[in-house]
C-alpha cells in the first residue's frame, strides 16, 4: 500500500475527481444531439422534467429545466423517440453523468430537416442565396405590401408597428394562405397580385413583407417550398421575410432580400434608416450566438452572487447596533467639545469683565448652561437606550421566528437539488436526491419510499 502511495505525486479527494470529470465532460460535450427513447419520465411541480433516454445499447439520465421546457411545442411521454440537444454534465454529489437538455423534438422531424438541408444545399449551389444578388431595401419605403393571412395576429403586429414608427407610409395587404399544402401556391398568387397592382398603380408598392407567426416545423413547412423559393428569388420588388420566431429558419428566409426574426421585427426593419438597420442586425446576430449558450451559466452566476451577498437577520441587527453605538459616541464627543468650548469662552468673558464684576449674571448663565447640558445628556441617553431596547426587541422577535431557531428545536429543512424547500411529500419522487439542513450541519439522502399521508 505504501509503495502505491509513494508512486503518486498527488492524491485527490472524490469530490475533486468528480469536479474534474465534470469540467472535462462539459468542455468536450458542450453541445451534442442524441437520438433515443424516453422512459421513466417525471414532471414534478417545479416545472422541470427528469427522464431516461435509452436505446438497445445503453441509457443516460436527462434533466430539462423549466425555462427550456416552456419553449417546447409538444408534450413528451414514455416511449417517444426524440432527438435531444444539450450539454453532457456530471452530478458531483453522486458521480452520475447526465445530459442537461436545452432542446427536444420528436424524431420524425428529422426527416423534414433532412429534406430542408437537401433543398437548401441545392439552391445554395445554384446561387439563389448569393448576397451580391440581393436587392437593397428602400429607406424609407413609400408603399409596403404585406403578404400573410388576413386573420393572423402577425398582420396586426406588422400594421401596428409600421403605423407607430412610420405613420405616413402606405400599407396594402395581399392576402394568402400561410399554412398547409395549398399555402405555397397561394403565396405565389399573392406575389403575382402585387405585380399586377403595380402595373396600373399611381403609388406602386416598393417593398414587400412576407410574414406569419411562429409554429412547429410542420406549420412553417410551406415556406420551404422550392417553387415558392424560386418565385421569391426572381421577384423584382425588394422582399423581407419575417416568418416564425428568432430560432425558426426557412428557405424563404435565405432567398429573400432580407430576413427578420419575427413579424414585428420585419416591420421594424422596413421602417429603420440604413445605419440603424446595420446596428440592429449585429445586435440580433450577437444575441443569437451568445445568449442561448450562456443563459444557464449566467443564471447560475447570478444565483451564486445573490447567495454570497445574503445576510442573516442577526448580522443586520449587529450592524444596526454598531451604527447606534457610533452615533452615540459621535454625539457625546460633539457635546463634550461644544461644552468645553463654551466653558472656555465663559472663562475668557469672566476674565475680561472682572472690572465690571458681572459675577451674578455670569454665574446664572453658567448654571443655566450646566442645567441644559445635563438635561441634554439625560435626554440623549434616554433616546439611545430606548432605541437599543427596540432593536433588542426586534432581535428577539426575529430570532423567535427565524428558520434557524426552528432548527434548534429539532426540526429540519429539506431541499431538492435546485435548493427549493420541500413542503410536501407530493413534491418528491423515488430516487430523487435531497439535502437536509439541521441546526448544525447538513446531509444528503436519496428518496427510497414516499408516503402521501
Amino acid at each position: 500500500m505504501s509503495d502505491i502511495l509513494d508512486q503518486n505525486k498527488e492524491i485527490i479527494s472524490v469530490g475533486e475527481l468528480n469536479r474534474s470529470a465534470k469540467a472535462i465532460l462539459e468542455s468536450n460535450f458542450s453541445s451534442v444531439s442524441v437520438l433515443g427513447e424516453i422512459s421513466n419520465l417525471a414532471q414534478p411541480s417545479s416545472g422541470h422534467i427528469y427522464f431516461t433516454l435509452k436505446d438497445e445499447e445503453g441509457s443516460i439520465r436527462c434533466a430539462m429545466f423549466k425555462n427550456q421546457k416552456m419553449r417546447m411545442n409538444f408534450n413528451p411521454k414514455d416511449g417517444d423517440q426524440c432527438v435531444l440537444k444539450g450539454q453532457v454534465s456530471l452530478y458531483t454529489a453522486r458521480g452520475d453523468y447526465q445530459l442537461i437538455v436545452r432542446h427536444m423534438q420528436p424524431a420524425g422531424i428529422g426527416n423534414l430537416m433532412q429534406k430542408f438541408e437537401e433543398l437548401k444545399q441545392k439552391l445554395d449551389k445554384e446561387g439563389l442565396f448569393d448576397p451580391l444578388k440581393k436587392q437593397e431595401i428602400p429607406f424609407p419605403p413609400k408603399h409596403i405590401g404585406v403578404i400573410t393571412s388576413a386573420s393572423t395576429a402577425a398582420l396586426q403586429d406588422v400594421i401596428t408597428t409600421i403605423k407607430r414608427r412610420a405613420p405616413a407610409t402606405k400599407v396594402s395587404l395581399s392576402p394568402a394562405i400561410v399554412q398547409g399544402d395549398a399555402a405555397p401556391k397561394s403565396i405565389i398568387e399573392a406575389l403575382d397580385l402585387i405585380l399586377l397592382f403595380n402595373d396600373t398603380a399611381t403609388e406602386p408598392i416598393d417593398t414587400v413583407v412576407l410574414t406569419r407567426g411562429g409554429g412547429s416545423i410542420e406549420d412553417l413547412w410551406a415556406f420551404n417550398n422550392e417553387d415558392l423559393a424560386r418565385e421569391i428569388y426572381d421577384f423584382p420588388i425588394p422582399l423581407i421575410s419575417g416568418v416564425g420566431h428568432e430560432i425558426d429558419f426557412t428557405i424563404a428566409d435565405f432567398v429573400s432580400d432580407m430576413r427578420a426574426p419575427t413579424p414585428t421585427a420585419a416591420a421594424e426593419l422596413v421602417t429603420e434608416f440604413q445605419f440603424q438597420l446595420e446596428d440592429r442586425l449585429k445586435e440580433i446576430k450577437l444575441g443569437l450566438l451568445n445568449g442561448f449558450e450562456n443563459l444557464l451559466q449566467n443564471k447560475k452566476q447570478k444565483l451564486d452572487l445573490i447567495e454570497s451577498n445574503l445576510k442573516t437577520p442577526q448580522a443586520i441587527l449587529n450592524e444596526q447596533k454598531q451604527a447606534m453605538r457610533n452615533i452615540e459616541l459621535r454625539l457625546t464627543q460633539s457635546f463634550e467639545k461644544s461644552f468645553l468650548k463654551s466653558k472656555q469662552r465663559l472663562e475668557l468673558l469672566d476674565q475680561l469683565l472682572t472690572e465690571k464684576n458681572p459675577y451674578k449674571s455670569i454665574k446664572d448663565l453658567f448654571d443655566k448652561i450646566s442645567f441644559i447640558s445635563k438635561d441634554m445628556i439625560k435626554n440623549i441617553s434616554y433616546i439611545l437606550e430606548k432605541k437599543l431596547k427596540n432593536i433588542d426587541s426586534i432581535e428577539s422577535n426575529l430570532n423567535a421566528f427565524s428558520p434557524l431557531a426552528v432548527l434548534d428545536r429539532g426540526y429540519a429543512i429539506v431541499q431538492n437539488i435546485e435548493g427549493k424547500a420541500i413542503r410536501s411529500s407530493k413534491e418528491l419522487q423515488d430516487g430523487e436526491l435531497v439535502k437536509t439542513r439541521l441546526s448544525s450541519g447538513s446531509f444528503e439522502s436519496e428518496i427510497k419510499k414516499i408516503k402521501n399521508d
